[in-house]
C-alpha cells in the first residue's frame, strides 16, 4: 500500500490520499491526465498491465479501490 501512496502523492503532491474522504473519481479530485500518469505508474511499479475494461471510475475511486485491482491483476 505504501509504495502505491508514493505514486499517487508523486502524481498530486497536493491530495491527502491517505486520509482524504473524497471519491477521487466522483469528486473530480483526479482528472483524466493524472488515472494516465498513476496507471503507467501502477503497472510499471507493481508489474501489471491494467486494460481499457479495468478503467471504471469505482476502481480508481479510493487508494484501497486500487489496490484491490492491483492484487486481482497480480493472481
Amino acid at each position: 500500500m505504501e509504495k502505491l501512496y508514493k505514486i499517487l502523492e508523486g502524481v498530486r503532491a497536493d491530495v491527502d490520499f491517505r486520509n482524504g474522504t473524497a471519491n477521487l473519481i466522483d469528486d473530480g479530485v483526479l482528472d483524466s491526465f493524472d488515472i494516465i500518469a498513476i496507471i503507467g505508474e501502477i503497472n510499471e511499479a507493481f508489474g501489471v498491465e491494467i486494460s481499457v475494461e479495468e478503467l471504471l471510475p469505482e476502481n480508481f475511486n479510493t487508494p484501497v479501490a486500487m489496490m484491490e485491482l492491483i492484487q486481482k491483476l497480480q493472481e
